[in-house]
């Protein structure tokens, strides 16, 4: 059986971007590329709402043409050329948006999306989710969401919306905790529930 992992990215204060919606605000090292790289290469799927996943598309296939990626954006834009499947809950895309990772990408619209997930999560392989706050919050609230891994960077940014605002209280369990080499980030594992 999969799990369904849910990787924040967010400020002491609680934030996964600063005033805005400005990305560039957040506390982010290349320690954050490092961190995504280890959930992919351990993933089976990736899991996107549709906003996120029309960032990925855009970004993802631009990585290897540029020079300055870093080994950890490397590794990340192989694993994606190489076809990781990926599911996208949308109402608006199209299969015309998902451009070059037409034949991994899996589109399913919200009326069928909690089926969708709980399919996923009896299949073998974890399903990550980055980013897609909307969608893993109502994820998180359904019961779907088995471990939350919060990688929090020291910075208060003041943001606009709170990553857990509309979230119903939620027994967690610390897992993990690490911090990586040259980098004042640290991350938090949590299995979802109480002990």
């Amino acid at each position: 059986m999969g799990r369904v992992i849910v990787s924040v990215a967010l400020s002491v204060d609680g934030y996964t971007e600063g005033p805005g919606a400005d990305m560039s605000a957040m506390p982010l090292d290349e320690s954050f590329n490092v961190h995504n790289a280890a959930l992919i290469r351990g993933a089976g799927r990736l899991l996107y709402g549709g906003n996120t996943y029309r960032q990925m598309v855009g970004y993802w296939p631009t990585v290897p043409d540029n020079p300055d990626a870093s080994d950890a954006e490397q590794e990340i834009a192989r694993r994606m050329a190489d076809g990781m499947p990926v599911t996208v809950v949308s109402d608006s895309l199209t299969e015309e948006d998902t451009g070059p990772w037409r034949e991994q990408t899996t589109i399913v619209r919200r009326t069928d999306d909690l089926a969708a997930i709980a399919a996923l999560r009896a299949e073998d392989g974890d399903t990550v989710v980055f980013g897609s706050r909307t969608l893993w919050s109502r994820l998180l609230a359904e019961g779907l969401v088995d471990q939350l891994v919060l990688m929090i960077g020291p910075k208060l940014v003041a943001g606009d919306t709170p990553a857990f605002s509309g979230v119903p209280a939620t027994g967690l369990t610390l897992i993990d905790v690490t911090r990586h080499t040259d980098s004042p980030a640290v991350v938090l594992r949590y299995q979802v529930g109480e002990p």
